[in-house]
């Protein structure tokens, strides 16, 4: 019927020229500037492959965070909480303080068998790597990275990754002094490093206070000395020394200093420690990420080592 096909024409017509201005509209928006920045391109896919790659590096083989319990690393809660600018170039010694340094690396399972003549080569000295953390983690690569460290002649030592809210600081010294954590005068042997800091896997303070925290500490550090002979070295940042000890002062006389800061100085230490013994400064170096930094030189680690 005429009727019919007249308003059917109409429609289509009213669509056609509503269709038109939806295609002019859309071309004048992609027009704009920074329209394009909408749409993906070769460049920017690539800027954004060169940063995962840099992220990547920057975590030398690790994970974005640890998985589950037994997966931390010495400075894993660092980068979750202050994170790392750096791109593994060793700082300037004379901006940072430092008469003389010695070079060296930490590790755990997640670097797997180290080359570790690549890093002797470079110029890495020492070397500390993760023997356990809390009562029930060994690392399974601990050794072929404590005992090919020492085969190369690096001067090396071990490290425990500690869970205050898992059980005591006793228990945990013991765990680490009987699986790795010990010390033997031989002048290769570094003091056992108890790593304390942010909690990788929930409550930045492990859920104690301020004062259980301390009393935690000076259990752990006390019952090691015990055993091994050796004032444990504390690795830890101010940041979180400050949060979680209320910047404690009570273990400066005794405890070596291992301070945390991927900067180019290593900052205000915290309380009761004039000076530190080792800086983490950086924690995607070559061959492995976290480097470090001995305050002294060669001789007086040496010394270190040696009970002095």
């Amino acid at each position: 019927m005429p009727s019919f096909r007249s308003g059917t024409t109409r429609r289509r017509r009213g669509l056609a020229a509503a269709l038109g201005m939806f295609v002019s509209l859309l071309a004048l928006v992609l027009a704009l500037p920074g329209a394009a920045s909408a749409v993906p391109d070769d460049e920017g896919a690539s800027k954004k492959a060169a940063t995962a790659a840099k992220d990547t590096a920057g975590l030398r083989g690790n994970p974005q965070a640890p998985a589950k319990r037994g997966e931390a690393w010495m400075g894993s809660g660092v980068q979750q909480h202050e994170h790392d600018g750096t791109d593994g170039t060793p700082p300037d010694r004379n901006r940072a303080g430092l008469a003389a340094t010695v070079h060296g690396v930490d590790v755990s399972s997640h670097q797997g068998n180290v080359a570790w003549s690549t890093l002797w080569n470079s110029g890495v000295r020492f070397a500390y790597v993760k023997a356990t953390e809390s009562t029930n983690y060994k690392n399974p690569y601990f050794t072929q990275q404590y005992n090919g460290s020492y085969n190369v002649g690096m001067i090396r030592g071990a490290y425990h990754f500690a869970t205050p809210n898992t059980s005591s600081g006793a228990t945990q010294a013991n765990y680490f002094a009987g699986n790795g954590g010990g010390w033997s005068k031989d002048g290769k042997t570094l003091p056992g490093v108890l790593d304390i800091e942010y909690n990788p896997y929930g409550a930045t303070c492990y859920g104690l206070s301020q004062s259980a925290m301390v009393n935690w500490i000076r259990d752990f550090v006390s019952t090691y000395k015990a055993r091994t002979g050796r004032d444990a070295v504390i690795y830890t940042t101010t940041n979180w020394w400050t949060q979680c000890t209320g910047n404690s002062s009570a273990f400066g006389n005794s405890n070596p200093l291992w301070i945390a800061r991927y900067a180019s100085s290593p900052g205000t230490l915290p309380a009761g420690w004039g000076f530190y013994t080792f800086w983490q400064y950086t924690s995607s170096g070559p061959t492995v990420g976290d480097h470090n930094y001995f305050n002294g030189s060669m001789d007086r680690l040496k010394v270190l080592a040696n009970g002095g």
